[in-house]
């Protein structure tokens, strides 16, 4: 469960594999039955830990992986788990196969965008910065050159305090109006970077806060006031290709148009590659290859399937996981049968896991975290009764009428879900099966 505050108001977000932390391997890389939010499925997990290793060693290269099952069998959670078990900060990137199809955009460009959005580059940057405690601050304000009837900060004189040095430092508008901005006072710790002249609030002094709850408390920095500082951040090559590309833009299309939805020069990506290199072999950045996750890979077709294979053999390319739950089916863009809807050159290269169905006390186990991550609370005939329903019918129609009963309760002012509040929710909501049954039944009275 994520939470998220908008407005200053707590949302609770519960993503469908949120409460994944990993693929629950124990030292010897055998499966548990639960555990890191997933259950079963146990050649399957030991099967991705094994990928995991291979990744962390280098040896994928030129491969992708390929899960394989019914749908409702954990596929996409196995492939959230690979990116959970590669480290913390690894990209995860997923889309379906069938969005990669645009009136505006190549199907090519957005698969490259979408790999370039699964590799991470953690940059490292030493700054000069002046860092203190503010003990005495003096801005001078002046008429703004675009309106002389307003104010604005001219320039500032600021007094920055350690715990071994006091200086002065006087600076411009640009900084000046950051203060401003930033509500910057006498009591407050602020960092100016040397270069840019960003200022950042870090906190105010523990001597001179009064309101706990309402602002961070920090201590007086240490050392010198004009310091060296590491910064690291994460970016990925997309975030750098964009970036790279607004700088190559320039001029006043730029300005008006921006770069939006416009393809990417493959120049600018190569400079980009150029750059990163360059950054990883000075020691100033490192890579995070991370995952990109196709879903319903049957949906692409013979071209893109073709793109997938070539830039598979790429030096800067992501940990690729494709899933489906298609067995002998067409080859998108061809009259070609093949396993997977997939070529079969394709297939020769993939590392494939298979998914089964889950056992009853799988699916139960699997309805408990559910209804913990959703914080709802069954009671024992109600789990009995969602278990039935997940073997007669599927488990993912058993987990959304998990979920509609506990909105049900929760407007009733109840506490628990019981058996007839599932019973009711489910006389209410059907299936696919049923829902098909019901239109064959007025078949000759409906639309074609």
């Amino acid at each position: 469960m994520e939470i998220e505050e908008i407005g200053g108001v707590k949302v609770e977000r519960v993503g469908a594999h949120s409460h994944i932390k990993g693929l629950g391997l124990d030292e010897s890389g055998r499966a548990k039955f639960s555990a890191d939010g997933l259950v079963g499925q146990l050649r399957a997990r030991e099967a991705a830990g094994l990928v995991v290793k291979m990744a962390k060693e280098g040896r994928l290269s030129g491969k992708a992986v390929l899960l394989a099952g019914p749908p409702g069998t954990g596929k996409t959670a196995i492939a959230v788990a690979i990116a959970r078990e590669l480290g913390e900060g690894v990209p995860f990137i997923q889309l379906s196969g069938s969005e990669i199809y645009s009136a505006e955009r190549k199907k090519t460009e957005v698969l490259m965008e979408a790999m370039r959005k699964a590799i991470g580059v953690r940059i490292r940057e030493m700054r000069k910065v002046y860092e203190g405690e503010v003990v005495e601050l003096d801005i001078k304000m002046g008429s703004s050159p675009f309106n002389p009837f307003v104010k604005v900060p001219q320039e500032a004189v600021i007094t920055l305090k350690t715990t071994s040095e006091e200086r002065r430092l006087r600076v411009g508008p640009n900084v000046a109006r950051q203060l401003v901005e930033s509500g910057v006072s006498e009591g407050d710790v602020v960092m100016i970077d040397a270069e840019s002249g960003r200022v950042s609030k870090m906190g105010r002094a523990r001597e001179h806060s009064y309101d706990l709850e309402a602002e961070q408390i920090v201590p007086r920095p240490e050392g010198s006031v004009l310091k060296e500082r590491e910064f690291v951040y994460v970016m990925t090559l997309d975030d750098l290709d964009n970036m790279f590309a607004r700088r190559r833009g320039g001029g006043i299309f730029s300005l008006l148009f921006g770069v939006g939805e416009r393809e990417i020069d493959p120049e600018v990506r190569a400079t980009v590659d150029q750059q990163v290199r360059e950054w990883v072999e000075a020691g100033r950045a490192e890579m995070i290859p991370g995952v990109m996750f196709i879903d319903d890979a049957h949906m692409m077709d013979i071209e893109a399937l073709s793109f997938i294979s070539r830039a598979m053999e790429g030096e800067l390319v992501p940990i690729v996981v494709l899933a489906t739950n298609r067995g002998i089916t067409r080859i998108r863009g061809t009259e070609i049968e093949a396993p997977f809807g997939m070529p079969l050159d394709l297939l020769d290269r993939l590392v494939i896991i298979v998914t089964d169905k889950y056992s009853g006390d799988e699916m139960e186990q699997i309805l408990r975290i559910r209804a913990k991550e959703e914080g709802t609370e069954l009671s024992e005939e109600a789990l009995k009764f969602l278990r039935k329903l997940g073997e007669e019918r599927s488990l993912r129609y058993a987990v959304q009428i998990l979920g509609i009963a506990g909105v049900k309760i929760r407007s009733e002012g109840k506490r628990q879900v019981k058996w007839e509040d599932v019973e009711e929710v489910a006389s209410r909501f059907s299936d696919v099966k049923e829902a098909v049954e019901h239109l064959r039944k007025y078949e000759e009275e409906l639309l074609r």
